[in-house]
């Protein structure tokens, strides 16, 4: 994590607690009203060496994750200064060196935004007087899943997040994984099972990555009440399980298309 107050930059920038790379070039993004999809390689690459610089001066310690998305800018930078033969274009047209760079800053942006959305219901649900019989009651009920919430899961979800940084790393090649992948993959999880860990399901994957798009996926079918949340006891492990509307879901006219469309 980055915390770093400037006053002297020439943009004037207030920078503080960035949990990652990613965050700091968004927050370059949205405060210079940049379109994400067309980003000026060369001037966020100058202004996030600058801040790299700041940081070191003041000894504030950055994670390798910042020295690598450094080196992933500057590599980015390089093949947009390579001239390209235009004959050569036409048979092999390049994809834009950015794209994987905008792919990774609109998903990291998503989790952002339901992770935010999450916390804000926290603070409403924790603000609201409530009866103090009610847990007596829901036990009464025999129903401990009225309990959680999906800020139960964004807990279980950065817990498995902060275990996967000690994971050894294997480079297997470009990983091409999306949120729509990963939709399809819960289909067939809960095609076989009707309720799992959601800690094991995350631990599954092989990247931050995945685990990154699967949670988005988890939170797109929780919404369209494809699937549920699940707690075994008060402080058991929180679970999904199949609802009964998960293969409506599924069939729906249009939710599958709009969906792929929403995370294209």
């Amino acid at each position: 994590m980055l915390s770093l107050f400037v006053v002297a930059s020439p943009l004037n920038f207030h920078l503080e607690q960035y949990d990652g790379p990613l965050d700091l070039l968004l927050d370059l993004i949205r405060k210079q009203e940049i379109n994400i999809y067309d980003i000026p390689i060369a001037r966020i690459t100058e202004q996030y060496l600058e801040y790299m610089q700041r940081a070191v001066e003041m000894n504030i310690e950055l994670s390798a994750e910042f020295v690598y998305m450094a080196a992933t800018l500057i590599h980015i930078k390089s093949r947009m200064l390579l001239p390209r033969d235009p004959e050569l274009e036409k048979l092999l047209p390049e994809e834009d060196p950015r794209q994987e760079l905008v792919e990774r800053l609109l998903e990291r942006e998503r989790f952002k935004t339901a992770a935010e959305m999450l916390q804000q219901k926290r603070v409403v649900e924790e603000a609201v007087w409530t009866n103090a019989q009610i847990a007596q009651f829901r036990a009464e009920a025999g129903d401990p899943e009225l309990a959680v919430t999906l800020f139960d899961l964004v807990k279980t979800f950065q817990a498995v997040l902060d275990r996967s940084k000690n994971r050894p790393v294997y480079e297997v090649g470009k990983e091409d994984v999306s949120v729509p992948d990963m939709i399809r993959y819960l289909r067939k999880v809960f095609g076989r099972e009707n309720e799992i860990a959601a800690a094991e399901l995350f631990e599954r994957q092989s990247s931050r990555r995945a685990m990154i798009c699967l949670f988005l996926a988890v939170l797109e079918l929780v919404k369209l009440q494809a699937l549920g949340l699940a707690q075994t006891g008060a402080f058991g492990e929180i679970g999904l399980k199949r609802l009964k509307g998960f293969e409506a879901a599924f069939t729906s006219d249009g939710t599958m298309a709009a969906i792929e469309e929403g995370y294209h």
